[in-house]
């Protein structure tokens, strides 16, 4: 019966169909353009050697991510300093947020101060590890939605900033009180953005690079 997929049917993927995506717009074109006709961009194969900026990105987003954790997030002065000066870290804040009984605010904040981005290095890493490696395409399709996920939650990772920035705008009282952001908050903002680099820098398309010629299945049929 003609037009149904046969035991013996590669894995077709773009690379092997001699086409090439533009990683500007999604369209496909044949490998032998030079850039593509919809939005101009240049048009490059998958490259492993493309992963080099990815670690470097995300190693220079964990170097800075350890300081943001290290040093204080925010610095409060009551009283013009007689009352004394208060400094809090990321996971100091999440304590007395505790302490405090706001433990929906403090699940927030741990959860986008540490989780995610520890998540973020975790997965950014393992994904430039098994780039390119031999995959099914269940693993295939596994991988690429985890890097989807890792880029669409990149951007809440910066909600710890966001919320110093308010509190250091807002609780400006003179003599009273203020608060002013800590050291860390700026590491834990470069923190962030190396940290999107690193996930703008993958290639997804190596992630099919690695499908066998055949599928499992086809290869243990006999």
């Amino acid at each position: 019966m003609t037009g149904l997929p046969t035991h013996d049917a590669p894995i077709l993927t773009a690379h092997r169909a001699g086409l090439i995506g533009c990683r500007g717009c999604g369209r496909v074109w044949p490998d032998s353009e030079e850039s593509c006709h919809r939005c101009g961009a240049t048009l490059s194969p998958p490259d492993r050697r493309s992963l080099n900026a990815v670690w470097a990105w995300l190693l220079a987003g964990f170097i800075f991510y350890i300081p943001a954790n290290l040093f204080p997030m925010l610095r409060t002065t009551t009283f013009g300093g007689l009352a004394g000066n208060t400094e809090s870290t990321i996971l100091g804040g999440v304590l007395e947020l505790l302490h405090y009984g706001n433990w929906f605010v403090a699940a927030v904040v741990f959860t986008a101060s540490i989780i995610v981005p520890i998540g973020k290095f975790i997965a950014i890493g393992w994904l430039a590890t098994v780039a390119g490696r031999p995959a099914t395409v269940r693993d295939a399709h596994n991988r690429l939605m985890l890097y989807e996920v890792v880029e669409f939650i990149g951007r809440w990772s910066m909600i710890d900033v966001f919320v110093v920035a308010i509190l250091s705008a807002l609780v400006q009282l003179g003599f009273v009180a203020s608060i002013h952001p800590g050291p860390a908050a700026v590491a834990f903002a470069l923190s962030v953005a190396f940290t999107m680099l690193s996930a703008q820098s993958f290639d997804p398309r190596l992630i099919w690079r690695g499908l066998p010629l055949r599928s499992r299945k086809d290869r243990t049929d006999p």
